[in-house]
């Protein structure tokens, strides 16, 4: 025992250490037990990955171009494109 440390502070840091691996150790054992208990609780409780769909999608769109409309969309990405 060092010369400059009393009994009190001894006895003082060895029960601050017991209660420190106390508080971990419990700790430790709510968080398993409660991970457990939400595996479980996920598991029973999944979601689809993907939900059912109740209506078809709409039926797709398209739109014919004229010749003008054509040139001009030519026109917008040649210009676009060199930048």
């Amino acid at each position: 025992m060092p010369a400059h440390v009393s009994s009190l502070q001894l006895i003082g840091m060895a029960a601050l250490t017991l209660a420190t691996v106390a508080w971990a150790a419990v700790v430790t054992r709510l968080l398993r037990r409660n991970r457990r208990e939400a595996l479980a609780w996920h598991a029973a409780h999944a979601l689809p990955a993907f939900p059912h769909q109740h209506e078809p999608a709409p039926p797709r769109e398209a739109v014919e171009l004229t010749p003008a409309e054509q040139d001009a969309f030519a026109g917008l990405v040649r210009r676009l494109g060199h930048r």
